[in-house]
């Protein structure tokens, strides 16, 4: 494959992969129609961010180890899964029911994009897909560390792209969507989708 068909087939892989709903859809979609455009914004940087640290870990080495070895893997895994139990759990048990004021929403008492950053750099299978996935994309000869990030980079930019999309999906609803029921439905519904994605975590294999 030349270089172009790489690069396009990569896109193309990428593009799917951000497109199948998950906890990042999930995360993204819940902060921007419970806390608003800006903190939604900030989550969406701190998945990404997340991304690019993996891209990092995988281009030195790292993300090769949490592939290879089973203690490492088994370690990221059971803390990426109680981390995520534990925002689930929260959103279950203590639901909001109303807004903060957009003052207070400017205010860093909840920091969501070290919330979506922890939310990728604790869950290995990220490590293991770039590990298994990005170096079949990557032209014989050519520089595996900077190919690593270029590639990298493209999910990046298809995934903040998708993120803003969900985000501007939301602000048509957003009467609907700030009501004091749907409020605590889309808190429940979230918390029990990070449960279960926590489960899931906690119980997979490589």
């Amino acid at each position: 494959m030349s270089i172009t068909d790489n690069l396009l087939a990569f896109t193309f892989a990428a593009t799917l992969l951000t497109l199948t709903p998950g906890l990042d859809t999930a995360l993204v979609l819940r902060t921007a129609t419970v806390e608003g455009k800006r903190q939604a914004v900030h989550a969406t940087l701190g998945i990404n961010a997340g991304c690019l640290l993996w891209g990092a870990a995988v281009a030195f080495g790292l993300g090769a180890l949490i592939a290879m070895s089973e203690l490492a893997f088994n370690l990221l895994k059971y803390c990426g899964a109680a981390y995520l139990a534990w925002l689930g759990l929260n959103m279950l048990l203590r639901p909001r029911r109303s807004l903060a004021p957009v003052e207070a929403q400017a205010t860093p008492s909840s920091n969501w994009f070290l919330k979506g950053m922890l939310g990728n750099v604790l869950n290995p299978k990220v490590g293991v897909f770039y590990v298994s996935f990005l170096p079949q994309f990557i032209p014989q000869g050519h520089s595996p560390i900077a190919w690593t990030f270029g590639l990298v980079s493209i999910h990046v930019a298809i995934s903040l792209l998708w993120a803003l999309a969900l985000i501007a999906a939301t602000r048509p609803l957003a009467g609907v969507l700030r009501r004091k029921r749907v409020i605590t439905w889309m808190d429940r519904t979230t918390g029990l989708v990070f449960v279960l994605f926590a489960a899931r975590l906690a119980f997979s294999r490589r």
